[in-house]
């Protein structure tokens, strides 16, 4: 699924090529993917002007004032966007476009799990999908002494809690992973059972993990690619996640593989406690 870093590329990738650009047609190829696309998508965007594209946790805002609201997409499980020739012919995974005179923004979702849906208004973080996210970790508030608050008294294995998206957003699997990795926190280890200055060191290894992932290219592992088609290449950097087996470059010791609330965790037992 993309996660934060992956959405963040895309966002960048759009950004210079679409900001300040007029829509000229909007063209949908179903009714819905996991929910429907808004029946007058088309009469509220074409000949209005995007101004703006923001992200939110996982979801990719897309600003258009003249039509006094925002478009609001997220890629699900195996969406991706592509700027595309306006003469590209679409394929059958390709379920939305927003064309402009120079390019197309395609949406492609072979598993149909993400959405387009539009928000009326300035703010949209009013929308139900966004109203509930939790605090963004590369956000100036993501700050040792927020993650100590929350962690304190909880019980939730530390791994839970930062994956927790009404806690804190976009912090995926893998990044989970490879954050406590670097801070040396065992994935199993209870929230509240883990010293201040650990947890200052996680806080750290969360916004380097994701900085570093965004300048990779995010992680490429099935269906996710750049606005320019390109593939991430983070996985390739990756030292516990889907290494169950292999040796840890720390420590020598042999990285595990466990189950934690339907995921698979990564983990060295020697060097994270």
């Amino acid at each position: 699924m993309p996660e934060l870093p992956e959405v963040e590329v895309s966002r960048l990738g759009l950004a210079p090529h679409l900001e300040g650009r007029r829509l000229a047609r909007v063209v949908t190829r179903r009714a819905d993917l996991r929910l429907p696309f808004p029946a007058d998508l088309a009469s509220h965007l074409e000949g209005r002007t995007l101004t703006a594209i923001r992200r939110r946790g996982k979801y990719l805002l897309f600003q258009f004032p003249e039509a006094g609201g925002w478009l609001i997409l997220h890629l699900g499980m195996s969406g991706s966007l592509r700027l595309v020739a306006p003469d590209t012919p679409p394929g059958s995974h390709d379920h939305l476009d927003l064309t402009f005179p120079h390019t197309v923004m395609r949406f492609r979702d072979p598993r149909r799990f993400g959405l387009a849906v539009w928000q009326e208004g300035d703010d949209p973080e009013q929308h139900p999908l966004l109203a509930s996210l939790g605090l963004e970790p590369l956000s100036a508030a993501f700050t040792p002494d927020w993650l100590i608050a929350r962690a304190r008294g909880r019980s939730q294995p530390i791994k839970q809690l930062i994956m927790d998206a009404h806690t804190l957003v976009g912090v995926g699997n893998i990044y989970a992973a490879e954050s406590l990795f670097r801070a040396g926190i065992s994935p199993l280890r209870p929230a509240g059972r883990i010293s201040a200055t650990r947890l200052a060191l996680l806080t750290e290894a969360i916004r380097q993990t994701l900085s570093d992932a965004i300048a990779s290219g995010g992680s490429s592992v099935r269906d996710y690619v750049h606005s320019d088609g390109g593939a991430g290449s983070f996985q390739l950097r990756c030292v516990v996640y889907d290494r169950a087996g292999q040796t840890c470059p720390r420590c020598g010791g042999t990285i595990r593989q466990v189950r934690q609330a339907g995921r698979s965790s990564f983990y060295c037992p020697g060097c994270q406690r």
